[in-house]
């Protein structure tokens, strides 16, 4: 989920490991059940957190003009020579960037209601916890969100 929200795994990473130690540090007496809404929703925080640094960021960058410094490296982004079908590698990879772009394309609260309920298995008032809203928000925000990956994602059977 961070790294969708960051477009980078690093930063991804980052944000992970300061909502892992907020858990830890503010909810260690909890029930082990009560962990993963309660991550999901430190996570969410520092994920807005991050958004709101980047923007500021992002002025100062424009204003002063300054690089961006993260740049890809030519050599790893070059596909592996030993995949034995590189036109379903090829397939694969477009059905992955397609997802990856129509995910991002989401709004924050419908993408957040898909990762949660479909990749991280919640079930609805796991997810509306881990939200903070009601189940019937998480229901909307999640057929929502998949009428909308339908539509992107449907030259891609």
């Amino acid at each position: 989920m961070a790294e969708f929200a960051t477009g980078n795994r690093d930063e991804a990473l980052d944000i992970v490991q300061d909502a892992m130690l907020k858990l830890a540090e503010r909810y260690a007496e909890r029930g082990a059940r009560e962990w993963p809404p309660l991550f999901h929703r430190i996570l969410h925080s520092r994920i807005m957190d991050w958004h709101r640094r980047n923007k500021v960021r992002r002025r100062w960058r424009v204003w002063l003009r300054e690089d961006d410094e993260t740049r890809d490296d030519p050599i790893e982004s070059q596909p592996d020579p030993g995949d034995p079908r590189p036109d379903r590698h090829a397939g694969d990879e477009q059905l992955a960037a397609a997802l990856d772009a129509a995910l991002k394309a989401l709004p924050a609260r419908q993408q957040q209601a898909f990762l949660l309920r479909t990749w991280e298995g919640f079930d609805v008032a796991e997810t509306a916890r881990a939200m903070g809203c009601s189940q019937g928000s998480v229901k909307t925000h999640l057929s929502r969100a998949m009428h909308a990956l339908r539509d992107a994602l449907a030259d891609h059977h």
